[in-house]
């Protein structure tokens, strides 16, 4: 059956893989363009805006395929609220803060850790085991992010990073973590549409009081910043959602998580010709652990029969 995601993309000719690698690429993009917002507008008006923008275009999305914005039950809606505060809001309010200080190539591998910090924090909060195979990722991931984070900075410019603006990252990495752990305690799993929907809407709630209290109305007008919330509005967050979803139809799960290891080399390219941020050493070293860790935690456990 075809899907509006999948029909929006030209239907079922493009490969699984190449759609998951546009959508993390887009992800990825998603730490530039945070670099350039931050430059001329508040974290939390910059939120707001972006969540303006695009929950017209999920509502639109939501009628064009007949689907109705239902109340889930008081105990999923808990949960859902809080992966909005912590997903939708906690990720890219800190992410803009830790950005104001360090360089986007760090926070690009940082936030590629993803995979290993959300086994991390199942383990520390839901007491779910860790194996052999996911201590290896997270100890990769770990040695990825002391590459960047204690590495001591040379040069000068937008390509040092910050021991502040790294850990405002990491908190970053965390919060979306939580969101991840926390869907899968919904007791009736939302359709994703509908999810990114009601979450892009309290998201919009969650960041309309803070961003008035920053009085954004006050500064200059900065059009690469408000092009930079128009970007993240349209591209990560609607098109990377069609591309996503449509490419993890055509592959399994554990194939698809192979391709959050796009991330950091995303962030990384982008961060080099955008922002023209030489890349040192310790940030190739750092994504190099972090390509690893996510091969680590997403690579299929082997089954031996006989």
């Amino acid at each position: 059956m075809y899907t509006a995601s999948t029909t929006l993309l030209a239907g079922r000719r493009l490969p699984g893989g190449l759609l998951l690698t546009l959508a993390m690429i887009t992800v990825g993009s998603t730490v530039v363009a945070s670099r350039i917002i931050v430059a001329g507008l508040p974290p939390f008006t910059a939120s707001a805006l972006r969540f303006a923008i695009a929950l017209p275009i999920f509502l639109a999305l939501m009628r064009w395929r007949g689907q109705r914005l239902q109340r889930p039950a008081p105990h999923d809606m808990a949960l859902v609220a809080l992966q909005a505060l912590c997903g939708s809001v906690g990720y890219a309010v800190l992410l803009m803060a830790g950005l104001r200080t360090t360089s986007a190539a760090n926070a690009g591998v940082i936030a590629g850790t993803l995979p290993a910090v959300g086994a991390l924090v199942g383990a520390l909060v839901l007491r779910e085991r860790i194996g052999p195979r996911l201590g290896i990722a997270i100890a990769l991931a770990c040695a990825g992010v002391g590459a960047v984070v204690v590495a001591p900075a040379r040069g000068s410019g937008a390509a040092n990073g910050s021991l502040p603006g790294d850990l405002l990252v990491m908190a970053a990495v965390g919060c979306e973590s939580l969101f991840l752990l926390l869907n899968k305690r919904l007791r009736v799993p939302l359709a994703p549409l509908a999810q990114s929907t009601l979450m892009t809407a309290l998201g919009l709630g969650m960041t309309l009081g803070p961003a008035l209290a920053e009085h954004a109305w006050t500064l200059p007008v900065d059009p690469a910043a408000l092009l930079g919330v128009l970007y993240y509005a349209l591209v990560p967050t609607v098109v990377g959602y069609l591309l996503w979803y449509a490419g993890a139809e055509r592959v399994s799960a554990g194939r698809a998580a192979l391709y959050t290891a796009v991330l950091p080399v995303s962030a990384l390219v982008l961060a080099a010709l955008m922002l023209r941020e030489p890349i040192a050493g310790s940030q190739l070293a750092g994504a190099a652990c972090v390509l690893a860790a996510i091969a680590a935690s997403s690579t299929p456990r082997r089954r031996i029969s006989g």
